[in-house]
């Protein structure tokens, strides 16, 4: 976490990184849980031939949409479903949200897509999404829904499917698992983990992503797998809650380093994802971070801020870890660090 590669050719965490009409639109809904690597499997896809002329929705929980961002600049069109996830907000957001794209498309006000890719959040139930396209005649007539594809993290997935009822319904439903991770976790816990999604799920696909690398004609074809579409729907478990800590001032880098190693010694099992945007004194892009659970991703500095708003704004999603323990902790660290 604290350790610093710093290069006269790069920044200070590496290298700085860039980032058919008349019938039915094919859609593809991608889910995975909190931190598995969706939005890294959709950046890689999006690069290729076959991405391009992809328009893509994000669902996000949390008030800060982090993954929406980063997605802007590899998407012909991006649309953010607002704070919450589309099992928990009324379905009509993301009908309205589909032909609104469609609708802004014809007119010529975006540019012309052929495919739409639904990122849901990490702690969506993907059925309600399968029951609007099921159910809604309208809806059908105008999209098809091509395939239903779950990322699953082979580091923190297994421990996940024990506890949580979303991770594994959202292998259930899936035409197409995706294991993500295998380079950072042993070979025994993979084995184990696709031995577990094989038994929840064994008419799906099951695909291994490294860096988000995987065949992109995977993410368009449709698969043999049989979903249930009707599944009953559940509430978030428990104790899941979700806040943003934002801030316009460039903040240390050690200091916030130790702050979450901190956090991750003390609490890492409950912090089940943390992710944005850093302003870091001496960096001229904003600096991403990712966490879930014990894992630090590499942080990344990117060439430029994506949306121009240049603050530091971190989405937490924790599990019994209230927002002012956290805001309590960088304070105290930070008086520690004067």
């Amino acid at each position: 976490m604290n350790e610093l590669f710093p290069s006269p050719a790069a920044g200070r965490f590496g290298r700085r990184q860039k980032r058919e009409r008349g019938a039915r639109m094919p859609v593809t809904v991608l889910t995975g849980f909190l931190g598995a690597g969706k939005t890294t499997l959709l950046k890689r896809f999006l690069a290729t031939p076959d991405g391009a002329g992809t328009a893509v929705v994000v669902n996000e929980f949390g008030a800060v949409g982090i993954d929406d961002t980063l997605l802007r600049a590899s998407a012909d069109q991006t649309v953010l479903l607002g704070n919450g996830c589309v099992c928990c907000n009324t379905r009509s957001d993301l009908q309205i949200a589909l032909r609104r794209l469609v609708a802004e498309r014809e007119r010529g006000a975006i540019p012309d897509f052929r495919r739409i890719v639904i990122e849901t959040s990490g702690l969506a139930d993907p059925s309600p999404i399968l029951q609007t396209f099921a159910t809604d005649r309208a809806l059908g007539e105008e999209f098809h829904l091509e395939l239903v594809a779950t990322v699953v993290d082979a580091a923190a997935g297994k421990a996940t499917l024990d506890w949580s009822a979303e991770a594994r319904k959202q292998a259930i439903l899936a035409d197409m698992l995706v294991v993500t991770k295998s380079d950072i976790a042993d070979e025994t816990a993979t084995a184990a983990l696709v031995a577990q999604l094989r038994a929840l799920n064994a008419h799906a696909a099951i695909e291994t992503a490294v860096n988000g690398a995987l065949d992109p004609r995977r993410l368009i074809g449709p698969h043999s797998g049989e979903r249930s579409a009707f599944v009953a729907e559940l509430s978030h478990s428990d104790g899941i809650l979700s806040f943003v800590l934002s801030e316009s001032a460039p903040i240390s880098w050690n200091t916030f380093a130790r702050a979450m190693d901190t956090l991750v010694a003390l609490r890492g099992a409950d912090l089940l994802r943390v992710k944005g945007f850093l302003n870091v004194e001496g960096c001229s892009g904003p600096v991403v971070v990712q966490f879930v659970q014990h894992l630090a991703h590499p942080a990344v500095e990117l060439a430029a801020w994506p949306d121009g708003e240049r603050a530091s704004r971190m989405v937490f999603i924790t599990r019994n870890i209230p927002e002012r323990q956290v805001r309590d902790l960088f304070a105290a660290v930070r008086a520690l660090a004067r």
